[in-house]
């Protein structure tokens, strides 16, 4: 007894000291965090303005738009590419650089990717230069019907006799096609190409075909970039978003440290203390992979507390039930962490499958949001299953294992919620159809069925000069309501020009009435500005169409890997289409209140429905592995006892995760300067959505599919005995035939 007294102390002990040594090491990186590793919504950085000299066409400018967005995510995941319309001009915002470092960026952007066609030995035949065109095509199969993909390249004369020259020498060989060091594709050479025309095929999409042609354009293209403007840029949302989004979180998780020990009394301790390590190591982590920091970045952040208290909360539930069964709590313990592993691993790697892909297919803050998430998830369940396990061992052994610090739950009352199957999915169709019918009233009312914001749509930007240093929070109370008075529109998006006087402001498209009614605005206010020199653009959104079509990619991927994973890991097929039927009524919930409420469709709409995916496929798995669970154990239950049991077992587990995860939103919510609370509106919806749906949509969609399943079994099953007693019927009837034809021929 004194050796395992000894023992829990020294485990105490070492648990403290490493809490204190990664909280020691925490705040030191929160302050280099703080530093260099913001984006621009938090920091600031540089902004460059580019000129592409000659008369580009419009593919040409887009192409390099797209060139650049690669080429300056490798400096930052958060950096934004975006086109001044009316003009040829390309702006780029990179977060965290400093004025040394943005010189040298200047140097490496400017210059355009090395595209070269390579032999089998690595030697170029021609270099991008010399390729004049790249389409992709579609067509049929001749002999099968099928559609086709393929890439058709031209060359100029010089590519033409060269290419000619290399493919009669290699044909039945490759030639490998290397953009910036990275082969795209390798194709092989079924014959001479003497015409100046290549075709690339074999393709498997429409959507393959169609990156690679970009991919070759925009090695081979030859718009010169000049330098026209570089500047550095201040905080998009100001000092007090930083400040007041960190008091946020601390107090956020204060709350649910103190929600926790409240709850589940000594457990709840050891959940505090192995949440406290969790907050130390993950803001270490994130200063030592680099990862830039955004408010999606912070979602994805948010994303990993609720999941790594809800690791905890379905450990102690189990515990508490094995007290309840009659176990003694060390026993409990013991058994509680083994059958809470299978929902905290199968949760979180879907989590994971999802945040790999995002970040792999992702740009910019999409990929920020990634690396954050997958960052909290693989932390949060290395400290909720062997932080928390050590420290309620440690517990138990100074003589902490009295049944009253733990808690226990006897038998439940079940909660018949397939029963109100049909008012859960009427409430749940309803709220589908409100947002379809929200797009068709805002579309014909205002032309625009969606609230698009400055990322997606674009618009203009002012750089106004003041008499006077102004302060961000300062231009947001003062400022702000005088520009909205004109463009009547919440997307305002403001940055300051370091060393300078100047804000530039970001707005709707204005024409030339509203632009003169700003600058009597402007002017009638009580800051002095010259309004006769306000540099004004029109810009195009920084989430380009390859964005979004990489992200709409990427979800859909996810989903399909997602639902492969759950399939095999619960033997069920019928289990992974619930849950992704269940996501998508969540995502589309949500999306129906951004219809209904106009808020703004931007880069943190991504992030939240991202977020919301994240959040309610490991709800949903959690309940879907007690039903498993169950089935294995009481297999003299029926679909529905089964169903309804499950979900009761967990209510109170997914009720206490969302308090906890909706606590930390709520905080920032009401600590945060409006574009806090705008970004955390959405994801508090999506909270109560998504806990929602896991009980009352996933568990009645997986019972339904069970039961068809089972009457298609039963039918099989009446067929075959159905044949079985023909087949017998008709055997007899033979045997009768010929016993009647014997007695004839005697």
């Amino acid at each position: 007894m004194e050796r395992s007294k000894s023992k829990g102390l020294v485990t105490i002990l070492i648990l403290l000291a490493a809490l204190a040594g990664f909280v020691f090491l925490g705040f030191k990186s929160l302050k280099s965090i703080r530093k260099n590793y913001l984006g621009l919504d938090l920091s600031g950085g540089a902004s460059i303005t580019y000129q592409a000299e000659g008369d580009p066409t419009d593919e040409e400018m887009d192409d390099t738009v797209y060139k650049l967005q690669q080429r300056v995510s490798n400096y930052s995941t958060e950096a934004q590419v975006s086109k001044e319309l009316g003009s040829k001009r390309i702006r780029i915002d990179i977060p965290g650089i400093s004025s040394d470092q943005a010189d040298k960026i200047l140097t490496e952007l400017g210059q355009p990717g090395t595209l070269s066609f390579q032999d089998p030995s690595g030697n170029e035949i021609i270099s991008g230069a010399m390729v004049k065109s790249a389409k992709d095509v579609s067509g049929k199969d001749s002999t099968t019907g099928a559609s086709t993909y393929s890439v058709v390249l031209t060359f100029n004369d010089e590519g033409t006799k060269a290419f000619g020259d290399a493919t009669t020498k290699l044909v039945q060989q490759r030639i490998a096609i290397i953009y910036d060091g990275k082969m795209i594709s390798n194709p092989i050479v079924n014959e001479p190409i003497t015409g100046g025309t290549c075709y690339i095929e074999g393709m498997q999409s429409a959507q393959e075909a169609k990156d690679l042609a970009s991919s070759i354009r925009i090695g081979s293209l030859k718009v010169p970039l000049t330098e026209v403007q570089m500047s550095m840029v201040g905080a998009q949302l100001g000092q007090s978003a930083i400040t007041t989004s960190y008091h946020a979180g601390l107090v956020g998780c204060i709350a649910v440290a103190v929600f926790m020990l409240i709850i589940y009394w000594l457990p709840g301790l050891a959940a505090a203390l192995a949440l406290a390590l969790y907050a130390a190591l993950t803001v270490c982590l994130v200063r030592a992979f680099h990862i830039t920091l955004t408010l999606p970045g912070i979602a994805g952040i948010i994303l990993s507390v609720g999941m790594a208290v809800d690791a905890n909360v379905i450990i102690f539930t189990r515990i508490r039930e094995e007290i309840g069964n009659g176990k003694t709590v060390r026993s409990a313990v013991k058994t509680g962490f083994h059958k809470a592993l299978s929902a905290i691993i199968d949760g979180n790697v879907t989590t994971l499958i999802a945040a790999a892909v995002l970040n792999f297919m992702g740009t910019g803050t999409i990929k920020g949001f990634a690396q954050t998430l997958a960052l909290g998830v693989v932390v949060s369940m290395f400290t909720a299953i062997f932080i928390t396990r050590a420290w309620l061992n440690a517990f138990c052994n100074i003589g902490l294992d009295q049944e009253k610090l733990f808690g226990s739950i006897g038998e439940r009352n079940t909660i018949d919620f397939v029963g109100k199957k049909k008012v859960f999915f009427g409430l749940a169709i309803a709220a589908i159809a409100s947002g379809f019918i929200g797009m068709a009233v805002w579309g014909a009312k205002t032309g625009s069925p969606l609230n698009f914001g400055l990322d997606f749509k674009g618009g203009s930007s002012m750089t106004i000069t003041f008499d006077k240093d102004v302060s961000l929070d300062e231009f947001d109370s003062n400022i702000k309501p005088v520009i909205y008075g004109v463009t009547n529109d919440n997307n305002i998006q403001a940055a300051k020009v370091q060393g300078t006087n100047q804000i530039t402001v970001k707005t709707r498209e204005l024409d030339d009435t509203e632009m003169a009614n700003m600058k009597a605005a402007l002017a009638a206010s009580d800051y002095k500005v010259d309004t006769n020199n306000i540099q004004y653009d029109r810009i195009s959104g920084v989430i380009s169409s390859e964005m979004r079509k990489n992200a709409m990619l990427a979800v859909v991927i996810s989903l399909i890997l997602m639902l492969i994973y759950i399939a095999i890991r619960f033997s069920d097929i019928r289990f992974a289409v619930s849950a992704i039927l269940c996501l998508c009524h969540d995502v589309l919930v949500l999306f129906a209140c951004y219809v209904l409420f106009r808020w703004s469709v931007d880069s943190s709409f991504i992030a939240c429905m991202l977020t919301l995916v994240g959040y309610s496929i490991n709800d949903t798995i959690v309940v879907f592995d007690r039903i498993r669970e169950n089935g294995n154990v009481h297999r003299d239950w029926t679909r529905e006892e089964l169903a309804n049991r499950s979900v009761t077992e967990t209510f109170s587990r997914s009720l206490f995760t969302s308090l906890t995860t909706f606590m930390t939103i709520f905080v920032l919510f009401l600590m945060g300067v409006a574009s806090i609370r705008d970004f955390t509106l959405p994801l508090m919806v999506g909270t109560i959505c998504g806990t929602y749906s896991s009980i009352a949509i996933a568990t009645p969609l997986w019972y339904l599919m069970e039961r068809h399943h089972d009457k298609k079994k039963a039918a099989v099953r009446v067929a075959e005995e159905n044949k079985k007693e023909a087949e017998r019927a008709a055997k007899k009837a033979a045997k009768s035939k010929t016993a009647d034809s014997a007695k004839k021929s005697k």
